[in-house]
């Protein structure tokens, strides 16, 4: 018998089930998944086209804000299936981080280090008004230390990726973290639809708005619909300055884990200092993981940069990439608007949503006035 025949069955002897390849089954599975991302995928999508046709007849409120609004309108008519959430969930958050990735294929490393240096005076300031501001209208209004922390790091940084990264250093009460996100979503839809509007009317340079979407407003899905919709020059321009702010999260989390850990230490009735015991078993250690606050796409962005700068990428690509980014951000954002939940933002109640507001609209304004003062606006 060649290597290449199968033994016969004998008599009386019942066939050997046959195991199917890792290959083959690795492969099924990663079917399956895909299968289940299409449904959501394809409404995003969908509506993602129409308002780009919409968009394109009306320039001043752009693809994005078109998208966004009519993911909401159709949530609250008829909210998707559970059919439509794996996708929706992908399209939200990986397009969108795609979406940065490939914006990074039309920028050089001198812009981009240019840029980061050139923000820091407005990035810093608007990151500790934000912070100090957070603390002090959280306690006035009454709200919990860990709600204030997750409001005001969503606000400073990077949205709800700040909110996840902190939440998983301190753990917060599940509840808080459902109330800052909600509080967060409802000013990134807000800034999506005023601040080009904004912008236009206060007379703001591509330059200018990019530095403000970028230290002002919330979220990454939000500056670059809002930096998008102004001008390719202003989404560039933002969109590095949020990433550069993004990067704050880390000394943040360190800073708030070694926080935390004192606290439980003098909780448990132990001396502070470096010979002090660990903390009482009933007070965990608030763990700081790097890999946990870093979002993987940043080193994406870094690298398509540097594949960029290198000459890699032909330069008659740029239109075409930035076109294929604005897409990928209108179908993320009408992912966004399909899964708005109103119900989440009116469990929060006021006051969370007020203390959202005063952050907000604070960090605007401060954002516009460091720019004065500094010479870049």
């Amino acid at each position: 018998m060649s290597v290449n025949q199968e033994p016969d069955v004998q008599a009386g002897q019942a066939p050997t089930a046959r195991v199917a390849p890792a290959s083959v089954t690795n492969f099924g599975r990663t079917g399956g998944r895909l299968a289940r991302l299409v449904p959501g995928m394809a409404a995003a999508a969908g509506i993602a086209a129409a308002a780009t046709v919409v968009g394109g007849l009306v320039p001043i409120v752009g693809a994005p804000v078109f998208a966004i609004v009519t993911g909401i309108i159709v949530s609250a008519v008829r909210p998707p299936s559970g059919r439509l959430q794996p996708g929706l969930a992908f399209t939200g958050k990986r397009v969108l981080q795609g979406s940065i990735v490939v914006l990074g294929l039309g920028l050089s490393l001198r812009q981009v280090l240019s840029t980061g240096q050139g923000s820091l005076p407005v990035l810093l300031g608007t990151l500790v008004v934000a912070l100090a501001v957070a603390w002090a209208a959280g306690r006035a209004l009454g709200l919990r230390s860990d709600l204030n922390i997750l409001v005001g790091v969503g606000t400073a940084i990077c949205g709800a990726s700040a909110i996840a990264a902190t939440d998983a250093v301190i753990g917060a009460d599940e509840a808080d973290v459902s109330y800052a996100i909600a509080t967060i979503f409802t000013f990134n839809v807000v800034a999506v639809l005023l601040y080009p509007s904004l912008g236009h009317l206060l007379g703001l340079s591509q330059h200018a708005f990019g530095l403000w979407a970028g230290t002002a407003i919330n979220d990454m899905s939000s500056v670059a619909a809002a930096s998008t919709i102004y001008g390719h020059a202003a989404a560039s321009y933002g969109i590095v300055v949020k990433l550069t702010r993004t990067l704050a999260i880390v000394p943040i989390c360190m800073g708030l884990a070694a926080w935390r850990n004192r606290r439980s230490v003098a909780a448990a009735g132990a001396p502070a200092g470096p010979h002090a015991a660990g903390p009482h078993p009933a007070a965990p250690r608030a763990k700081f993981a790097l890999r946990r606050v870093v979002p993987l796409f940043i080193l994406g962005f870094a690298a398509a940069v540097t594949l960029n700068t290198v000459g890699l990428v032909p330069s008659h690509w740029h239109r075409g990439l930035s076109g294929l980014a604005t897409y990928m951000i209108t179908a993320a954002l009408a992912a966004i608007g399909l899964s708005t939940n109103p119900g989440h933002v009116r469990r929060a109640g006021p006051r969370p949503i007020l203390l959202g507001a005063i952050l907000w609209a604070t960090v605007g304004v401060v954002s516009l006035g460091l720019q004065a003062a500094t010479g870049t606006i």
